[in-house]
Order: C-alpha cells, then sequence, then structure tokens
C-alpha cells in the first residue's frame, strides 16, 4: 500500500532570531485572537458608518429608529446597535478565540465568563481586557482540569467539569472585575493618552519608522492587533473615525515601491512586479513586496518617508476609518472610510504611492548598471527564502514569485517534503511502501491562524486532487491550535511541523518550504493516485 511517508525526526530547523522571533510569536498569537474576527469588525464598522449620527444616512437626513433596547436620544441606532457590539460582542468574540486556541472549547467557555468580569467593570471596550483574560482563564481552566485527571469516578465526570467550569468562571469573573479592569482601564487611558500626544505634536507620522520596517520583518503584529486596532475601536466610539487604522493598512508605500521595480528593475523582480501590484493594492496582501525591499535594503528609505507621507496626509485632513481595513486592499479601506474622509485618504494613498516610487526609482536607477552587469541581478530567490524565515512560516503569495525560479525536478521534488535520501520520485514511493502506514484520505493544511497560505494552498491541492479524479480524499485548512489526532496527513511548513507533531502524533506529517509551489502538489497527487490504483488492485 502506498502513502506519503512522514519526515524525518528533527527534519525542521530550528527556529533562531532570539528576541524577533519571541516578538514575532507574541504578534502572531494576537492576530490569531484578532484575525478570525475581522468580519465582526467589519460588520460593526458598516453599521457604524451607515446609522450613527454622523454616518451615510444622516448625511442625507434620514434617522433610522432603534428597535428595541437601548434607545439614542435621537431614535437611531447609534447606542441601539452599535455600543453594545462593541462594549460585549468584540471583546467576547476575541476572548472565544483566544480561550479555544489555548484550550479548544472548553477554554473559550471560561474565558467568556472571566472576560465578562473586564467588560462590566471597565468603562472603555475591553479589547485589550479580552486578549489577557481570555487566554489566562482557558490556561487557569486546563491546569486545573490536570489536578484530577484520571482521578474522577466513572459517571461522575460531566458533574465535575461543569461545577470546576462554572467556580473558576465565577471567581474569574469577579476578580477580573476588581483587580484586572482597573489596570486595564488605566493601560488603554494611558495608550490612549499617548497617541492623542503625537496626533496633536504632528508627531504621529514618526510612528512610520518603526511600523514599514516591523512589516518586512513580521513583527508589526503585536503593535497593530495589540495597540492600534483596540484604540482605533475606542476612538471610533469617541469620533466616529480613528486614523490608527491607517498607519499598517495603508498600501500606497508598497504600491510604489512594486511600480519603481516594475519600470527600473531587471530581471525577476522586474517582471514580476506587475502581478505583484495587482495582489497587493487590489487584494490587500502586503507581504508580496516585502522580498523587494530584501533584495534591495536601501528600499526600505522608500516605505518609511512614503508611510510618513501617508500619515503625514491624513493628519493634515483629519481622516480616518471607521474599522480596522484587512486585508490591507484599496477596496477595504474605501468601504470603512469615514464620509467625511474620502479624499484625505485617497490623497494619502497617492502621496505614500509616489513618495515610495520616487524615492525608491532613485536607489533602483543609481544601481542599475550594476545589477545589470550582476549574474543574480533580479533574483528574487533569496530575498523570497529570507521573507519565508522573517515570518516564521512559508507565504502562499510569495510561491508565486518563487515558482519561476525552480530549477529542476530535482529541487521540485526536494520540496515536496522531507525524505532522508530520496532524491527522485521512485526512491520517494520505495520509502513509502518500507513505511507501511496506513492510508491517507483526509489532509489538513496547517499554519498558525488556519487562514490565508495554508487556505489557499488547500485549495490549490483540493483543485488538482479533483481534476486528478481522486474522490476519496479530502483536504482542508485549520489553525494548529484546532488540530485533533484523527487525521491521516498534516501539511505544514517545515518551521511548524514541530507544533503540529505535538497536536496529531498520530499523525503522518508532511513538511513543505512553499504552500503555492505547484510541482510539490503534482508530485502529491501521484503519489495519492498510486495509493488509489493501488487499494484498487
Amino acid at each position: 500500500m502506498t502513502t506519503l511517508s512522514q519526515p524525518a525526526a528533527g527534519s525542521a530547523p530550528a527556529t533562531k532570531g532570539g528576541g524577533r522571533v519571541a516578538v514575532q510569536r507574541f504578534g502572531t498569537f494576537l492576530s490569531g485572537m484578532i484575525m478570525p474576527n475581522i468580519a465582526a469588525f467589519i460588520a460593526w464598522g458598516l453599521i457604524t458608518a451607515v446609522f450613527i449620527q454622523t454616518g451615510w444616512l444622516a448625511q442625507f437626513g434620514i434617522l433610522v429608529p432603534a428597535i428595541g433596547g437601548f434607545p439614542s436620544a435621537d431614535g437611531t441606532l447609534n447606542i441601539g446597535l452599535v455600543s453594545p457590539m462593541i462594549t460585549y460582542l468584540l471583546p467576547l468574540l476575541i476572548a472565544n478565540t483566544g480561550g479555544r486556541m489555548i484550550y479548544s472549547t472548553r477554554g473559550g467557555v471560561i474565558a467568556v465568563i472571566a472576560t465578562m468580569g473586564v467588560i462590566v467593570g471597565s468603562s472603555v471596550p475591553m479589547f485589550i481586557g479580552a486578549m489577557i483574560m481570555g487566554p489566562l482563564a482557558a490556561w487557569l481552566m486546563k491546569q486545573v482540569d490536570k489536578l484530577w485527571a484520571g482521578k474522577i469516578r466513572p459517571g461522575f465526570e460531566m458533574l465535575v467539569d461543569n461545577f470546576s467550569g462554572g467556580i473558576l468562571g465565577a471567581l474569574l469573573a469577579v476578580g477580573a472585575f476588581y483587580l484586572i479592569a482597573p489596570v486595564i482601564t488605566g493601560l488603554s487611558n494611558a495608550l490612549e493618552t499617548a497617541v492623542n500626544w503625537l496626533v496633536s505634536a504632528g508627531l504621529l507620522p514618526l510612528a512610520s519608522i518603526l511600523v514599514e520596517p516591523g512589516k518586512v520583518l513580521f513583527l508589526n503584529n503585536a503593535i497593530n492587533h495589540g495597540v492600534f486596532t483596540p484604540l482605533g475601536v475606542q476612538q471610533v466610539q469617541e469620533s466616529g473615525k480613528s486614523i490608527l487604522f491607517l498607519i499598517e493598512a495603508n498600501p500606497g508605500p508598497g504600491l510604489g515601491i512594486l511600480t519603481a521595480f516594475a519600470l527600473f528593475g531587471v530581471g525577476l523582480s522586474k517582471s514580476s512586479a506587475p502581478g505583484a501590484i495587482i495582489i497587493q493594492f487590489l487584494g490587500g496582501i502586503h507581504e508580496i513586496y516585502f522580498p523587494y525591499v530584501l533584495m534591495k535594503p536601501l528600499v526600505i528609505i522608500g516605505a518609511i518617508l512614503g508611510g510618513m507621507t501617508g500619515v503625514f496626509v491624513n493628519v493634515i485632513f483629519h481622516t480616518g476609518l471607521r474599522a480596522p481595513a484587512s486585508p490591507g486592499s484599496i477596496f477595504a479601506i474605501l468601504i470603512e472610510t469615514a464620509p467625511d474622509s474620502y479624499v484625505g485618504v485617497i490623497l494619502s494613498v497617492i502621496a505614500a504611492a509616489a513618495v515610495s516610487f520616487i524615492v525608491t526609482g532613485i536607489i533602483l536607477r543609481a544601481s542599475r548598471k550594476r545589477d545589470l552587469a550582476s549574474e543574480n541581478a533580479g533574483d528574487l530567490s533569496a530575498a523570497i527564502a529570507q521573507t519565508e524565515a522573517n515570518k516564521g512560516k512559508a507565504s502562499s503569495v510569495l510561491g508565486r514569485l518563487q515558482a519561476d525560479g525552480l530549477a529542476d525536478e530535482k529541487d521540485a521534488l526536494l520540496n515536496v517534503g522531507t525524505y532522508a535520501g530520496a532524491d527522485t520520485v521512485e526512491e520517494i514511493q520505495r520509502s513509502q511502501e518500507a513505511q507501511g502506514r496506513a492510508a491517507v484520505h483526509n489532509i489538513v493544511f496547517a499554519c498558525d491562524a488556519g487562514m490565508g497560505s495554508s487556505a489557499m494552498g488547500a485549495s490549490v491541492l483540493r483543485n488538482k486532487i479533483k481534476k486528478a479524479g481522486i474522490a476519496d480524499v479530502t483536504v482542508v485548512n485549520k489553525a494548529i491550535s484546532n488540530l485533533t489526532d484523527d487525521i491521516d496527513l498534516v501539511i505544514t511548513h517545515q518551521d511548524l511541523t514541530a507544533r503540529a507533531r505535538e497536536k496529531t502524533p498520530s499523525a503522518e506529517h508532511f513538511s513543505v518550504d512553499n504552500f503555492m509551489s505547484s510541482p510539490k502538489y503534482d508530485e502529491i497527487v501521484a503519489l495519492l493516485q498510486r495509493q488509489s490504483e493501488t487499494e484498487k488492485a
């Protein structure tokens, strides 16, 4: 029986980077709580943009009556729907997601109970409180359950589980109300005061000095989702919009950089830039331009100056968004733009793109002769590899850039997974047969958030399997934290395989270097076809 073989133990390289990796992991954890709930933020932003006193309908003199519950003074939905969503719905969604990341469904329940304490005990939206209490409560519940794991008499399991969860939840909610809520409230107010001071002093553009390099190194999530999003939502509640949502999401700097490479670049960097512009500017996937910056480090100057220009324009015009724009697509930004901010927002994108284009163009023109004389000029392979190393996992969109750089069939096969000493399909198949493992009928692509790169990789492989006529193999994508030990095969980036193996020790684990490299999936499909033929025989 032919199956996919498990990578050699210890094949995944050790993670390096020290403090950068620690911050990166922290940012990934924060984004893992926020990103799955972005749809709720967008829904709240749209409701806010349409129905509040300064919203779209009010611009035309239309007031929509609130239907029960918390009616506002003017009878609109301003308080009737907007306020409960920001006060309860959004923080509780974040808490539930954070709790599930730590301890599955039970962790999500205890996280919501505990977070109610900080919500009720605070006068500001408790996004930061939810991101703290949610995971903390789930972790405590996990430790409590360990105390009597395997010691409960049969028939009393549900009684003990329910009462232990209820008692701990009650204690955490009360404790959060009296102890945690005041601290988080003070922290939120201090951060808001600091941001307001930067805005009033005209110093907010300086944030780009940290944000733009942080984006390239994938260190921005801790700031963006840990500070900008919670404070931005709080500002929306107070003034109807927030400039903080535009600091990181502005696609202008990336647009300018890619346009400069499309006009003045050489080799693959020049030919791939036009396609990257579509993905970055329209699709909102900013990481597509990071390899171009890493290939020419001086280009980061263009990104910083472009970002500062965009923020400066938004400060001058007092613009802002109603909700986070995620991904950072021009469409998402325009949809969430406050009614009185369209001119400023559009100008900020144009100005940021123009400045980054000019600076990047000067840098590329200055080194053009030297680049043309270099054999490796315009080769994105090393820069893409460095970008994925910074991210800590493979990137689906960067795979499209890298696919053209695959040298030969052997390199493609080596990228399929980690097979000790296997250089050809025949050797891989012999290795599989020697393993004698069970057939593979369900495949899971796993990454940190269970979205983005793993979703696109799963889609690509699913389509190839369908076209090959293989009907008994399912392919889905999940977050590593949601993996269960009933999966036949788990596909992860090589840096994440060890974490996935802890969640699914019984599964076969398949390490890849890039989720979007088509030669990998062609080989996987070929192996699955052989498995199918063997089973039929």
